[in-house]
């Protein structure tokens, strides 16, 4: 059972209830508006006049986003993991083996994640940019989709999987060079598959990675890791403050496909709420800010960020 929270006297925040302590606030508010794939109308009304309403936006997507692409995404509609959480830094400095098992899986998966392409959500949010309605857009996802997409005022926060940095001389190197490079030194992978994972890796098990050769920098002979944040690794500063910037520029926020789950992007949400942006959020199941929105659409992204234009 769903009930509604009004916040302003405008939106609608959709999210669950104890139907036995109900008020008669929330009673009403529920019959004005319930936003969710069962409704989809009325989740593209209210998310229409959500954007009408404010002139820029703060955008800020997760893996939900991209699934529309075949990229699969983490959690589930509770929030909790739907498989084993990824690879840590830590880890992955290590553990010679599991740095092994990491670059095996992400060898065969990136054979489908280097080719996803934008779907209607990515596209819609270009469209938006391209009108001078969103201040920026920052990502979660690592997959450079909105780029491809279109949008042009993009800050990819957990970095970008398709380069490879040496973590001696710093080295940046196009995933396709390197991926070559795995291929040539362990051929006889080259014909194993597995299902993609979200992380741009393979679902690859019940294998012994330990014959696996890891190449090294060109340059230095260092280790090298994809170009994106690991568990256990900080955001860049810069990028925090520059997406602090573009908030705080905006109108209100839109959260599109994200949990908020982890707090890297959950800090953007509570910054929104003290600054007193309205915060709307697409998102199938749970978010660890359904406190704090004012609009909740429980629905597929790339079908409600369509909608806008239907």
């Amino acid at each position: 059972m769903y009930c509604t929270r009004r916040r302003g006297g405008s939106f609608v925040a959709r999210q669950p209830c104890d139907t036995g302590a109900m008020s008669a606030d929330f009673a009403t508010a529920n019959a004005e508006r319930v936003v969710d794939s069962a409704a989809p109308h009325s989740a593209g009304d209210a998310l229409r006049e959500f954007v009408d309403r404010h002139q820029r936006l703060f955008v800020l997507t997760g893996a939900g986003c991209s699934t529309g692409s075949g990229i699969p995404d983490y959690r589930d509609s509770q929030g909790a993991w739907k498989r084993t959480p990824p690879i840590t830094l830590q880890v992955f400095l290590a553990q010679p083996r599991q740095r092994a098992r990491y670059w095996a899986r992400s060898m065969i998966g990136w054979r489908r994640f280097g080719t996803a392409s934008p779907n209607a959500g990515h596209h819609a949010l270009a469209t938006l940019e391209q009108r001078d309605r969103i201040a920026g857009v920052l990502t979660q996802n690592v997959d450079g989709l909105h780029q491809l997409g279109g949008s042009r005022a993009v800050i990819d926060l957990h970095g970008r999987l398709d380069t490879i940095r040496c973590l001696a001389c710093e080295e940046r190197t196009p995933r396709e060079d390197f991926q070559q490079r795995l291929g040539a030194a362990n051929p006889s992978w080259a014909m194993l598959d597995a299902a993609i994972a979200p992380d741009g890796d393979a679902d690859l098990e019940r294998v012994d990675f330990s014959d696996f050769i890891v190449p090294a920098c060109e340059r230095c002979d260092g280790m090298v890791k994809p170009d994106v944040v690991f568990f256990g690794e900080n955001v860049p500063r810069q990028r925090v403050d520059e997406a602090m910037g573009w908030l705080a520029a905006s109108d209100a926020m839109l959260v599109v496909g994200s949990s908020l789950m982890v707090y890297s992007g959950y800090r953007f949400v509570l910054a929104a709420s003290r600054l007193g942006k309205p915060i709307a959020a697409i998102n199938r199941g749970v978010t660890r800010a359904d406190d704090l929105l004012d609009l909740k659409i429980d629905a597929d992204c790339a079908t409600a960020l369509a909608s806008l234009f239907d």
